[in-house]
C-alpha cells in the first residue's frame, strides 16, 4: 500500500494533541525581566517577557519544592540561553526548553506563547492539564 502526502499530515495532525489558545494580558502589562502567572483553565503558567521582548511560558511549579512560585523567580542568561532561577532553591531552568540547567533528570513542561496584536496568549493541550 502506498500512501499520499496528504494522507501522512492528515496522521500527524491527528497525532498531535489539539492546542486551545487563551488570552492573558496585554503585551504592555508584562514587565520585561519580570514574570507574572496566570491561571489557564485550571493550570498555572509563569508568563516572562524578557528585555528582547521575547516571550516564554512555563509551568509555575517548582519541582524541587513543590511551591508554585517560579513566576517570582530571577531571569538572566547561562552559556546564552535565557533562564529563570527559582526563588526557592535557586535551581535553574532553560525558559525555552524548561530543562533543569542544574539536574538533567528535570524538565519543566513549556507552553507555546505568542503576540497576537497587543495580547499575550498562552495554548494548552489535553496533555498540559493539570
Amino acid at each position: 500500500m502506498t500512501t499520499t502526502p496528504e494522507a501522512t499530515i492528515v496522521r500527524e495532525r491527528a497525532r498531535r494533541p489539539a492546542a486551545r489558545w487563551f488570552d492573558i494580558c496585554s503585551y504592555a502589562a508584562l514587565t520585561p525581566e519580570r514574570g507574572a502567572c496566570a491561571m489557564v483553565d485550571g493550570t498555572q503558567v509563569a508568563i516572562f517577557r524578557t528585555f528582547d521582548g521575547g516571550l516564554y511560558a512555563l509551568s509555575n511549579l517548582d519541582p524541587f519544592s513543590g511551591a508554585y512560585v517560579l513566576s517570582r523567580g530571577i531571569l538572566g542568561t547561562r552559556d546564552e540561553a535565557p533562564t529563570v532561577a527559582s526563588p526557592m532553591y535557586k535551581q535553574v531552568f532553560d525558559l525555552r526548553t524548561g530543562a533543569c540547567l542544574d539536574d538533567p533528570r528535570v524538565a519543566l513542561p513549556t507552553f507555546p506563547v505568542r503576540r497576537s496584536g497587543d495580547r499575550v496568549e498562552v495554548a494548552l493541550t489535553d496533555e498540559h492539564r493539570q
